[in-house]
């Protein structure tokens, strides 16, 4: 089933984001899809150093699956290097929970599914983009 759906979004930057109309947290866990921007089910960040976005699922789980979708309209390349780190820690805004995996690239519009075959326990699922300059775009 999926757990994110009754989740709770958040990234790292809240306020100032030229984009905040349209990229809030939350459209990357609203069961839609869509991989335009300008749709409305897509979150975006400012650019900056190591932009996250963390869900916290409530509760600690076992975590045996995650399924990311790409941006189609624009820019897929951003999401390329992010990171997924699943734990119940809040240290660095739980970018130093254990990575769970690495996102090498997804075509843009495209999903892709790490399964997790032993699960990982946690409470906060993060995508983190290590490096300065970066913006990161979920759609789902």
């Amino acid at each position: 089933r999926n757990l994110a759906l009754h989740g709770k979004a958040t990234q790292s930057d809240l306020v100032g984001n030229p984009w905040s109309a349209d990229g809030h947290a939350s459209n990357a866990i609203d069961g839609n899809r869509d991989p335009h921007y300008d749709h409305g089910s897509c979150t975006a960040t400012e650019w900056q150093t190591d932009p996250w976005w963390r869900l916290d699922l409530l509760d600690e789980y076992v975590v045996t699956s995650i399924t990311i979708t790409n941006r189609k309209d624009c820019c897929p390349e951003r999401l390329d290097g992010a990171e997924i780190h699943i734990g119940s820690s809040l240290l660095s805004d739980g970018n130093s929970n254990p990575l769970a995996g690495k996102i090498s690239s997804i075509p843009g519009g495209g999903s892709v599914t790490f399964d997790l075959k032993k699960g990982i326990s946690g409470r906060y699922i993060n995508v983190v983009i290590p490096g300065s300059n970066r913006l990161l775009t979920l759609c789902e």
